[in-house]
C-alpha cells in the first residue's frame, strides 16, 4: 500500500512539473532522426551568368560541400520540408502554363533529400518551370526570366 502512496504521489509531482514547465518542443519524425544527411549535386549550365554554371556538392544537416550558397540553400530545403512540398517533382501533366521563355538554363540535381532519392531536371523553358525553378532558388542559382 505505501508503495502505491509513493507511485501516486510521485506520479502528480511529475504531471505538475510537466504542466508547469510548458507544453515540451515536437520531437523531429523518427525516420529525418534516422535519415543519412542531404547530399545534393547541382549541375548548371546555360544560366547567363558564368560563376553559376557548373557542378556544386551540397550537404545539409550538417552544412556542406562547395555549393557558394550552403547556408541559405539548405535552410530554404529546410522550409520546404516543414510545408511537406516536394521541390524535386516534375510538374504536372494536366498545368496550363504561360508561354514565357526564362532561356536556355538547365540545372539537373542528383542525391538525397529527406531520405529519398533525387534525380530532378529544371529548365525555364515557361512559366511553371520558372516558377519551379525560382521556388528553389538559392539551391539554384537566381534565373533571368
Amino acid at each position: 500500500m505505501l508503495r502505491l502512496a509513493a507511485f501516486a504521489v510521485t506520479s502528480a509531482l511529475a504531471a505538475t512539473a510537466a504542466t508547469t514547465a510548458g507544453p515540451l518542443p515536437p520531437l523531429p519524425p523518427l525516420g529525418r532522426l534516422l535519415a543519412a544527411p542531404d547530399h545534393l549535386t547541382i549541375s548548371v549550365s546555360a544560366s547567363g551568368n558564368p560563376r553559376a554554371d557548373g557542378e556544386y556538392v551540397l550537404e545539409c544537416n550538417p552544412v556542406g560541400g562547395n555549393h557558394p550558397k550552403a547556408e541559405e540553400a539548405c535552410a530554404r530545403l529546410d522550409t520546404l520540408a516543414r510545408q511537406d512540398k516536394d521541390p524535386f517533382a516534375p510538374e504536372s501533366k494536366q498545368q496550363i502554363c504561360t508561354m514565357q521563355d526564362g532561356g536556355p538554363a538547365t540545372a539537373h540535381v542528383t542525391g538525397t533529400w529527406q531520405g529519398h532519392k533525387v534525380d530532378a531536371t529544371f529548365r525555364r523553358t515557361n512559366g511553371c518551370e520558372i516558377a519551379r525553378w525560382n521556388n528553389l532558388e538559392p539551391v539554384l542559382p537566381g534565373g533571368r526570366s
